[in-house]
């Protein structure tokens, strides 16, 4: 898919008190070990299967799905959407995903969109069809209290023959900047050298293309 924008941001967006109340609401809740697809809950993880796990992404999580959250920043996707010229359908949010990135800790490069929709069980799941057209990755630290850890796309087309065409988004360092992007963007978090890093990512979902 050719795209004019690979990504839209908005810098300073969220307001600070609102970044501080998701970290410390984010702080109060049981982490665990962020898995990728195929692993699985890393809870019923091997040693031998976390050591592989961590070669791709190493980093710490919890889940949200407060509406306070979501109204906070729904509003920007929807932006994002429209300004970036994407227009793409979607009617559906997954959990939010708090993530913390203490020193060494990084997630390698990804994307977030599957190869198939969701497939559920459960009658009337809303997922259930679905595949992530959006995803936005909100700055919740302040850039002085941590070093690395930056957000990374490769604009290569979904073409692994050409060249690594790689952007460092530097327009989301302030604390309560937001970045949107399609989830079939390829992107990474660089390791975190000092410090720790705490973000929000969500995913959008929406019927798959035609």
């Amino acid at each position: 898919m050719n795209l004019t924008n690979y990504y839209w941001y908005f810098k300073s967006a969220i307001p600070l008190r609102i970044c501080d109340d998701i970290v410390r609401y984010g702080k109060q809740l049981q982490d665990a070990l962020a898995t990728t697809g195929g692993y699985g809950d890393s809870k019923k993880l091997n040693q031998a299967q976390i050591k592989d796990l961590k070669k791709k992404r190493n980093s710490n999580v919890v889940w949200m799905n407060d509406r306070w959250i979501y109204r906070e920043i729904q509003p920007y996707i929807h932006q994002a959407n429209t300004n970036a010229g994407w227009n793409f359908q979607w009617d559906f949010s997954e959990a939010c995903q708090f993530t913390k990135y203490n020193k060494g800790q990084y997630y390698d490069w990804h994307c977030d969109g599957w190869d198939r929709p969701y497939q559920r069980q459960e009658p009337n799941n809303p997922s259930h069809g679905k595949i992530r057209k959006l995803s936005v990755t909100v700055t919740l630290s302040d850039p002085k209290e941590y070093k690395g850890g930056e957000l990374e796309f490769d604009f290569r087309n979904l073409d692994p023959d050409k060249k690594p065409n790689i952007k460092k988004c530097t327009e989301i360092l302030p604390k309560g900047s937001l970045v949107v992007f399609p989830g079939f963007v390829w992107h990474r978090v660089c390791p975190v050298k000092k410090g720790s890093r705490h973000s929000l990512v969500i995913w959008n979902l929406g019927w798959p293309y035609k």
